[in-house]
């Protein structure tokens, strides 16, 4: 038995329920005239000792022990038995125009595979899908015309029982489709539900079509197998019939007689109807089944079957059998099939009554005397049949023709043109059938005789069969061995038909004994003793002549077997000459014509993020449209007033630059002033040094053009909207130069020579550029190919470049400053020897001398020329003065005039000169005495020169020799990135000696040091590699952890994909199906690529690759078994991975819950600090696993889309239902019309938005757009749940992961939604310079937090919900709250608008904020290192300045704290930029008794500090720092450096200056640039063997 005890006793419970609910069904009235037991549709309780025995879906029953190469569940295959296709070759091949010798007839045969169908169902295919391939021979005329030789059709196992075929002692058992009785399944149906689609429920009558002689055409959703149209390839429902046999459409010799049954019940129904008016539906309908399920037993049992066994009788019916086996045997199955097929003719004739044949209709529209099979299996809208006499003709043909005779030949139409299933129309129905006896594991010939008490064949002579050379061919293929001669070739070869007829036999008389329902048993109380014997005279002839229009005397009596009287003779052999052609093999084409779509539908996929990028670009262009439209009215422009009045025109620049409008305006003192559109001055020329002034004018193009020819500078060329406008212009020109005694010269060309004769800004440029090369590889002995070695070509515009002369503007824009600067007048004032107002390459090469390779005296006396404007050899303090002014020009005028003053008394009185008005040359270069290494670096700075050239000849190394614990200078030492001399941060960063104290100065390294830093590169890889470990372990750690629960998901899911693959179908038998195909072992199959199959046509294989020893199914092209197994692989794997991350990715953002466990032991194993990055990281991770889980869903999407059916019913049991279509859904049903795949899609342009409104660019550009699109993320996670839920390749698992985070996460949210509701009033508001806006707050209660940790505020009065975070500047010890913010976004300048005194004025008070936090970051942990490096650029000074207020605060009063020395680095473009800082720290300066901070200010806008321009400057701040202890810049005692920070050389001198300290803090916060830089210095230290430094860093 299938089941097991416990599966029975819920039968038996399900039975009894059934028969309670019959029970009241039966006292509701519905059936009041049935008072006997209604037989079950599906064949359930009639046995009553075996519930299920022929049921549908029941085993079927072995007669003999199963016959498996393995004895479990593998099929004969070769060499164990010969080649199906070649036993089909040379057994049943041959002359099939025999009349049968028992007179049977056609209708006869088609009535038998009726009863066929009628107990047994062999089409529906197992799951997993399993193949027994058949391969053909090579040079096979019908399906290897070509000879290749490696052509297989495929054929798929039988459904089989799960929990069978696993091992010997329970091989594997099939199962039946549909109920083994003779209970009218074929007419009614298998099923209760089957039953009721085929019923009108109206007067007990069948449904009809719009005929009613023919059902209901069926619909595309129900349970009728549509197999192709193998003639057409036709598919669809039309012509396909509603029967209760799923397979009744296959030809329509089969339809005909489930027709005639369905006509009969609605017969007998309209005939009860009229006897029983009163009668209800149920009770006509059960009264006319029950009629006419007798019948056909009754037909089946004595009329049928004694014409094909040739008996006179069967054996009396003597009462029900209770325990007979009434199951169908395999044996029979097989053995009934092909003996029938032995007598199916190629061509069956329609008649009428007067006995005319009818001219058949074929699919060409050429007629033919008969209908041919092999062009007529499953015909949509056969032409033949549209009509009820069509039909009947059909049926009176069947009845007068003869069978073809009962050999072991078979019609090709049936060996070569049956339909198939699987890709191809065409199978052999043979090899078909001897390959489903290997899989029901049939025995042999043999014992199949000895079973049935036959006598054995002991030898290949003793089989009766006339034809012996048959016999030695067939024992040759069998290599002589009897004992393994298969039964359905023993069959086949048996002329006399004893074993068949035996199995037969015993087959039907079984089911009649064991029949609890049969219609003689007058113990079920079905019928009367009349109403039997009524039955045993109905034969089919009364049922033929009840539901055609022929008379009783048009049919002869017996339709199963023409006698010699019968009244239509129709003539014998059909002429197949007469006949169409049966139409060929093809293979189908599943993807066909979905090619260009797919690529079009990925194409779009991958495009998604471009559109989203599109997207973001607009958002962005419209945000800083709107930003620069906010700035502007913050702050508008000061433009410099110019008189609007002048002449417009268009300045053409070059071909490739567009040109734009300009005003020209001509000023006394021949100078020409080009505007723009803003009415800003864009240019001055001067023309006073011209005579006369070229103009050349365009003659053609509507004479638009004009070329104003300026020498020594780039051309000026205009053009106007028209000749007229021009005119104008060249007349006031024209007046203009007359005034200024100056004349014009014209001449005209076309425009385009006139374009090509000006020199352009661009050409100008390139000229300038090789000026300045040239220039300072001739001074600096640069070599040439350094220099940039020039061709011929070059060479000559080397020449021309040198002649040429720099005009004071280019001179300026060389320096990089305005030419109205007192700098460039007095420097160019000196260099133009000539006065012409022009510098030459000589005069330039003169000035760059002397700062390049001049000495300290030279470079002295230069500056001192180019102050003493009256050339008088004195330098007056107005001079001096005004020398300094120039300086500070640079620094945006940095100090005040007063401060200016202080600074030259301050130098004259420290140089002994306070009594003098007037310096000379030897007084101003004593004055600079002490710093002649200063003026020895000091250079010109010319943008655009590599930085290598500018490099100073002498060591701008700083190197420090301990000798008795004194510190040596010995060599300049390395100061933002150049040489300073004493500038070091040595020991003196201990401790300030009072005010007198110099500036602390940086120890770099000793010569001691460096000889033990001299280490193999090896050692330093490894040391650095250690020092990386020893910084990220916690990071390591953490990411390894996660990539291992990643990867391990990622397997686990991926894992259950390669036992289908790798491991025997044994282990997986009663699993649920993976997404996989198998095939049984094909030992024939040697010659292929690892023992595969492959089928051919043209140039493309179709090929089931070998896994172990199972096939897997494969499509066109080749390897596509091996895509399907990585496309499911990775989909399931990647799905897997993406539900973890998208999960865990939820606690990256549970800001309070990571500023909680930051303050627990949780800390040293989990680095908090990096969350953000972590989130990021699992972002990126997850958008990876994305991508391959969706190219994995493409990749499955296409196998899918060209997979049949039949496998499709199996991977997807719960989507899909074989209905032998083959046919695939195309593609975009995968896509758009599932619930994965819409979701699918939709996740996929969520992801594409988020993705990108989250990368760095757009979330600058435009917040909002990133606060809103990120929030997305709720539709995303619920996306994802209804994505996983469909089931459709692997149960969800998505809640696994989720579960907990979401959890932590909503708790997360609740919390900070709580804060969220509380507004706090803003206590003070003011705007400080730079756009930064300083807001001083209430203190929620209970609000409690560290130094270095932000908050979130949302301002409602901007008419925005949006969060955005800022660090806090106040101290924890303070009372009330602060924040300084930088209005650098929309925001914030609008915030800054709002809290704008104006707008103030206007509300008449602060609006309110919201809050949210505090959160904690890595610059909060300052506290736990002895010494800290904090490193703010710009307005990411601000978390440091709650930093050092805690710090200085703590230590006032006299807490414990580890942190015993803080530096302190601020990095800023000008002091003035952030004074607020400046104030903070003069308020720590202040406090700071213990001298715990040490600040150093970094001014990056200045010039290079070894440029002229800022040597003075420099020398100005060491003096005032050494007289009065404060900077000139700041006011602060910190130290102001110019230039960059060198964080390097600092971070070795902290080595030095505390060399007991193992580990130094270093927090910076800043732009990237910045914080990149101490990071890659962090890294450079830590090769070493010294004091590690830990860096922590936040960009903004």
């Amino acid at each position: 038995m299938w089941t097991n005890p416990v599966t029975e006793t819920k039968i038996c419970l399900c039975g009894l329920l059934w028969l309670v609910l019959a029970a009241l069904w039966h006292s509701t009235g519905a059936q009041e005239n049935i008072d006997w037991e209604i037989q079950r549709y599906d064949g359930w309780y009639n046995n009553l000792v075996h519930h299920r025995h022929n049921s549908a879906g029941s085993l079927l029953s072995r007669l003999l022990p199963a016959n498996y190469a393995d004895g479990v569940y593998q099929a004969q295959q070769e060499p164990l038995v010969p080649s199906a296709r070649r036993l089909s070759d040379v057994v049943a091949q041959g002359d099939s125009e025999l009349p049968s010798q028992g007179n049977r007839t056609v209708l006869g045969v088609f009535f038998g595979f009726h009863v066929l169908s009628e107990i047994s169902e062999a089409i529906k295919p197992g799951c997993p899908a399993e193949f027994l391939n058949l391969p053909i021979p090579q040079g096979d005329p019908i399906f290897d015309p070509t000879g290749s030789g490696d052509v297989v059709l495929p054929f798929q196992r039988m459904q089989w029982a799960p929990g069978t075929g696993q091992s010997p002692n329970n091989p594997r058992e099939q199962i039946n489709g549909v109920t083994g009785w003779l209970d009218g399944s074929a007419i009614y149906g298998p099923s209760h539900s089957w039953s009721d689609s085929l019923r009108s429920f109206s007067r007990g009558m069948l449904l009809s079509g719009a005929h009613p002689s023919f059902p209901k055409q069926t619909e595309a959703n129900s349970l009728m197998w549509k197999a192709l149209d193998s003639s057409t390839g036709q598919s669809g429902t039309q012509g396909i019939f509603d029967f209760g046999n799923a397979k009744g459409n296959e030809n329509p010799f089969l339809q005909a007689i489930g027709i005639v049954w369905f006509r009969y019940h609605n017969y007998w129904a309209g005939k009860l109807a009229t006897q029983n008016p009163s009668w209800s539906d149920e009770d006509l309908f059960q009264h006319a089944r029950k009629r006419v399920i007798a019948t056909y037993q009754n037909i089946v049992l004595y009329e049928w079957l004694p014409t094909f066994l040739r008996k006179e009788k069967i054996t009396r019916y003597d009462d029900y059998k209770q325990h007979v086996d009434s199951r169908i045997s395999p044996d029979f199955l097989v053995a009934s099939t092909i003996f029938l097929g032995t007598m199916v003719p190629s061509g069956i004739y329609m008649r009428d009554t007067k006995c005319t044949l009818r001219d058949v209709t074929n699919t060409g529209g050429n007629h033919s005397t008969a209908l041919r099979l092999c062009n007529n299996y499953w015909s949509r809208g056969n032409p033949n049949l549209q009509t009820s006499k069509d039909v009947d003709d059909l049926l009176l043909g069947m009845s007068s023709q003869l069978a073809e005779r009962e050999d072991n030949i078979v019609v090709e139409d049936l060996r070569d043109y049956w339909y198939g299933t699987v890709k191809y129309s065409r199978m052999d129905f043979v090899a078909s059938w001897i390959q489903r006896g290997r899989d029901l594991g049939l025995s042999t010939y043999n014992k199949a005789r000895e079973f049935f008490k036959l006598p054995t064949a002991k030898k290949w002579q003793e089989i009766p069969q006339e034809n012996q050379t048959l016999l030695e061919e067939v024992a040759a293929m069998y290599n002589n061995n009897l004992d393994r001669l298969e039964l359905l070739i023993g069959v086949l070869l048996e002329t006399n038909g004893t074993l068949v007829h035996a199995i037969i036999e015993d087959q039907f008389l079984r089911l009649r004994d064991g029949d609890r329902f049969w219609f003689e048993n007058i113990k079920n109380g079905l019928f009367s003793a009349e109403e039997i014997k009524e039955i045993q005279d109905t034969t089919f002839h009364d049922v033929l002549t009840a539901v055609t229009y022929a008379d009783s005397k048009d049919i002869q009596v017996n339709v199963f077997q023409r006698s010699d009287d019968a009244p239509c003779p129709l003539p014998w052999p059909v002429n197949k000459e007469q006949l169409p052609p049966c139409v060929r093999l093809t293979i189908l084409d599943y993807f066909k014509g979905s090619g260009a779509g797919f690529g079009i539908l990925i194409t779009a996929l991958c495009c998604l993020p471009l559109v989203s990028l599109f997207i973001a670009w607009i958002v962005a262009a419209f945000r800083r449209r709107n930003f620069k439209k906010l700035q502007k009215k913050q702050n508008p422009s000061d433009q410099t007033e110019v008189n609007a009045e002048g002449i417009q025109a268009f300045e053409w620049q070059d071909t490739k630059t567009p040109s734009c409008p300009v005003y020209l305006q001509l000023h006394e003192g021949r100078l020409i002033k080009v505007l723009d559109s803003k009415l800003s001055v864009l240019r001055t020329i001067t023309l006073k040094s011209q005579q006369p002034v070229e103009t050349v004018l365009s003659n053609n193009k509507g004479n638009k053009s004009l070329l104003l020819k300026i020498p020594k500078e780039y051309d000026l060329v205009l053009m106007f909207n028209g000749e007229a406008e021009r005119k104008d212009f060249l007349g006031q020109l024209k007046a203009y130069l007359e005034r200024n005694g100056l004349s014009l010269h014209i001449s005209e060309m076309k425009q385009q020579q006139l374009l090509q004769k000006a020199v352009t800004k661009q050409q100008r440029k390139n000229i300038l550029e090789i000026f300045f090369r040239q220039s300072f590889a001739q001074v600096l002995d640069i070599d040439r190919l350094d220099a940039g070695e020039l061709s011929l070509e070059g060479s000559q515009k080397a020449k021309e470049a040198l002649k040429s002369e720099l005009s004071r503007a280019e001179f300026a824009d060389a320096l990089g400053l305005k030419p109205q600067s007192v700098f460039v007048d007095s420097m160019f004032s000196l260099a133009d020897k000539d006065g012409n107002g022009y510098l030459s390459f000589r005069e330039f090469m003169d000035i760059l001398v002397v700062f390049m390779k001049g000495s300290p005296q030279e470079k002295s006396k230069l500056m001192f020329q180019m102050y003493d404007i009256d050339g008088n050899g004195f330098l007056s303090k107005d001079e001096f003065f005004r020398m300094l002014r120039s300086f500070i020009e640079i620094s945006n005028n940095c100090l005040s005039q007063s401060k200016t003053e202080e600074v030259i008394e301050s130098l004259f009185r420290e140089s002994g000169f306070q009594d003098k008005e007037e310096l000379t040359w030897e007084d101003f270069h004593y004055m600079l005495r002490e710093h002649h290494n200063e003026l020895q670096c000091a250079q010109l700075f010319i943008e655009g020169i590599p930085d290598r050239w500018r490099q100073n000849r002498n060591n701008h190394g700083s190197i420090l020799h301990r000798n008795n614990g004194v510190l040596n200078h010995e060599k300049p030492l390395i100061v933002g990135g150049d040489v300073l001399p004493g500038e070091g941060l040595g020991q003196d960063l201990r401790k300030r000696q009072g005010k007198k104290l110099s500036f602390p100065q940086p120890h770099v390294y000793t010569e001691a040091r460096r000889e033990r830093y001299q280490r193999s590169k090896v050692h330093q890889k490894i040391q650095q590699f250690k020092r990386f470990i020893e910084n990220y372990r916690r990071h390591i750690i953490c990411v390894v952890i996660f990539s291992a629960i990643t990867a391990g998901v990622f397997v686990e899911r991926a894992y259950c994909e390669l036992p289908a693959y790798l491991t025997p179908p044994i282990q997986l038998l009663g699993s649920s199906p993976c997404m996989v195909v198998h095939e049984g072992q094909n030992s024939a199959s040697s010659n292929s690529e690892e023992g595969g199959m492959s089928v051919s046509r043209g140039g493309s294989k179709w090929q089931p690759r070998l896994r172990g020893p199972h096939y897997g199914f494969a499509s066109p092209p080749t390897g596509i078994a091996d895509t399907t197994f990585v496309g499911i692989l990775i989909s399931r794997g990647a799905g897997a991975s993406i539900s973890f991350m998208y999960s865990f990715i939820l606690l990256t953002m549970c800001r309070n819950l990571i500023t909680f466990l930051r303050e627990t032991f949780f800390n040293r194993y989990i680095p908090f600090d990096s969350a953000v990055d972590f989130h990021r990281w699992i972002a990126t991770g997850a958008l990876i696993f994305s991508v391959l889980h969706t190219l994995g869903h493409v990749v499955n999407v296409y196998i899918f889309s060209v997979t049949p059916l039949s496998i499709l019913s199996c991977l997807f049991s719960n989507v899909f239902v074989n209905d032998g279509s083959q046919f695939p859904p195309k593609y975009y049903w995968w896509f758009f019309e599932t619930v994965p795949g819409m979701t699918g899609v939709l996740l996929l342009v969520i992801l594409a938005i988020m993705y990108v409104f989250a990368t760095h660019h757009f979330r600058r550009i435009s917040f909002q757009g990133f606060w809103i699109t990120h929030h997305l993320y709720v539709l995303l996670y619920i996306l994802v749940i209804i994505h996983g839920s469909y089931a459709l390749i692997q149960q969800p698992r998505f809640h696994i992961y989720f579960i907990v985070p979401a959890l932590l996460y909503g708790a997360d949210k609740l919390l900070s939604l709580s804060r969220k509701k509380v507004e706090i009033s803003v206590v003070k508001a003011e705007l400080l310079p730079s756009g930064v806006t300083y807001l001083q707050f209430q203190r929620p209660q209970d609000f409690e937090y560290r130094s270095g940790q932000w908050v979130r505020i949302a301002c409602l009065s901007l008419g925005t919900t949006e969060y955005h975070p800022f660090t806090l500047t106040s101290a924890p010890h303070e009372d009330t709250l602060s924040l300084h913010i930088r209005a650098a976004g929309p925001w914030t300048t609008r915030l800054r608008e709002l809290y704008s005194p104006e707008s103030i004025a206007e509300i008449g008070r602060y609006p309110k904020l919201y809050l949210d936090g505090p959160f904690g970051e890595g610059h909060q942990e300052w506290n736990k290192f002895e010494v800290s490096v904090l490193v703010g650029g710009g307005i990411g000074v601000t978390p440091f300045a709650a930093i050092l207020k805690d710090l200085v605060f703590k230590s006032t009063v006299g807490s414990r704290i580890l942190c015993k020395k803080v530096y302190f680095i601020w990095v800023t473009r000008t002091q003035r930029q952030f004074e607020w800082m400046a104030d903070i720290i003069r308020e720590v300066e202040e406090n700071d008794k213990c001298d715990l901070v040490s600040v150093h200010i970094y001014i990056t806008q200045l010039a290079e500090k070894f440029d002229l321009r800022t040597t003075m400057l420099y020398i100005c701040e060491r003096h005032f720092q050494n007289v009065l202890n404060q900077s000139l810049f700041t006011g602060l005692r910190s130290i102001t450096h110019f230039g960059r920070p060198p964080f390097l050389p600092f971070f070795c001198s902290l080595q030095e200056v505390h060399p007991e300290v193992r580990k130094i803090g270093v927090f910076s916060c800043g732009p990237p640039g910045m914080t990149k830089n101490v990071e890659k210095a962090c890294q450079k230290i830590n090769k070493r063997d010294q004091t590690y430094f830990v860096h922590h860093y936040e960009n903004f």
